[in-house]
């Protein structure tokens, strides 16, 4: 069955070549917003790393990555990147940032895995990632809390510039933020499925940030997969919009503070990933090697989504797509990329 959605009376607001320039606009104004607000500086980032060096993403634990040998290196293999969830924290060492300090970058990434190819998935990922040095005095909710305010405050900063150069642009991004964790939704709503559970609680709250995924909650399910070796499952959250166009959640960022040795050692052994602890970069964060840190996500294509009001991700980026959702999208003039 085909998943794609289409909003009954839906038109784009700007022509595609409107849409290009607007694209453009926010990807420069939200990355200079961004950096003002947390204290980062852009760096350059892989497309591909070792097989063998544990630094890739591994997601939810169940997504392939595309691996391809290198003869000139002696065959060695590699893999695109998932995203760079732990690449970030290696090169803060590498860069030697310091603490409130941090940095940021495009990541570009291929997901074969991804389910289902909707209005909001692609097998293409794009995204600035960002990472930042933290004391451990800041491994705290209160820390948590305040960055994620600095993030959405930045995106709703770039919104109204957005409005003010493309007047045809109207949809407001409000800057509150409301926090729940996710055992907090579960009690709420507990007859509802976890996505139902976003869709409920954004079109209530409006912009919300849902704390604490990856852990197991008192009903033996978990809110979402996490991988158990870059964010701290009781220090994370999911960024989510309410998305008008579509009338559903719409999650902007996957962010946390990451683990230290503690959490690392606890959450390889719940996820029983415990061979891990021999990769480099899991020995290093173990032994104290690496810098205590926050960071995460922010999905470029989605961003420019949700402020140009658009209805398929297809409209903001040049992906691929099933031959039933290109006709769809077709015959309701929707433009794909």
């Amino acid at each position: 069955m085909n998943a794609t959605v289409i909003p009954e009376g839906y038109r784009s607001r700007l022509s595609v070549y409107e849409t290009q320039r607007a694209i453009v606009f926010i990807k420069q104004s939200f990355q200079q917003n961004l950096g003002a607000a947390l204290n980062l500086k852009r760096v350059s980032a892989p497309l591909f790393v070792g097989a063998d060096t544990g630094l890739n993403d591994n997601l939810n634990g169940v997504e392939r990555p595309v691996s391809f040998d290198v003869p000139a290196a002696g065959g060695r293999e590699f893999q695109v990147v998932h995203s760079l969830a732990k690449w970030k924290r290696w090169a803060l060492k590498q860069y030697d940032f310091y603490p409130g300090n941090g940095l940021y970058t495009d990541m570009n990434a291929i997901r074969r895995d991804e389910a289902v190819l909707d209005n909001l998935h692609s097998v293409y990922v794009d995204q600035w990632d960002w990472e930042k040095v933290i004391t451990a005095a800041d491994r705290s909710l209160d820390y948590l809390r305040e960055t994620v305010t600095r993030i959405v405050d930045a995106i709703s900063m770039t919104s109204s510039a957005l409005k003010w150069e493309f007047p045809a642009i109207t949809n407001e991004l409000p800057r509150g933020v409301y926090f729940v964790t996710s055992q907090e939704l579960e009690d709420r709503y507990p007859e509802l499925t976890p996505s139902q559970r976003e869709n409920a609680v954004t079109r209530e709250h409006g912009t919300t940030f849902v704390m604490q995924i990856g852990k197991t909650l008192r009903s033996g399910r978990k809110h979402d997969d996490r991988a158990p070796d870059y964010d701290d499952w009781e220090l994370n959250g999911d960024i989510l919009f309410y998305n008008e166009v579509l009338g559903r959640a719409f999650e902007i960022s996957s962010m946390g503070i990451r683990v230290d040795a503690e959490s690392l050692a606890r959450q390889l052994k719940e996820a029983g990933c415990e061979e891990r602890r021999e990769l480099p970069f899991h020995k290093a964060l173990l032994n104290g090697q690496l810098p205590l840190t926050i960071g995460g996500g922010i999905g470029q294509s989605r961003l420019c989504m949700l402020m140009l009001g658009c209805a398929h991700i297809g409209e903001v980026q040049s992906g691929v797509w099933d031959d039933e959702t290109m006709k769809r999208c077709r015959e309701a003039g929707i433009m794909l990329l």
